[in-house]
């Protein structure tokens, strides 16, 4: 079973990229992507990866990021 981490700092995305851990994306309390790699993020936007070739660009302020911790 996986234990949920919100990120909410930047050392929180900082340890997400270092460790290429997998995170969950959240907009409007609904799940819009899973299974993604944070690789690069800023003070406005966190770009994640969930295939080769797919990259998406999210807005930090509307959307909540989770890390997925295996217990």
């Amino acid at each position: 079973m996986a234990r949920n981490q919100r990120l909410v700092t930047d050392a929180d995305f900082q340890e997400v990229v270092d460790r290429q851990a997998v995170v969950r994306v959240f907009k409007d309390d609904h799940i819009v992507d899973s299974n993604a790699l944070v690789l690069r993020f800023s003070d406005t936007t966190v770009v994640v990866q969930t295939r080769v070739s797919e990259l998406t660009y999210y807005d930090r302020e509307s959307c909540e990021f989770f890390e997925m911790k295996r217990r």
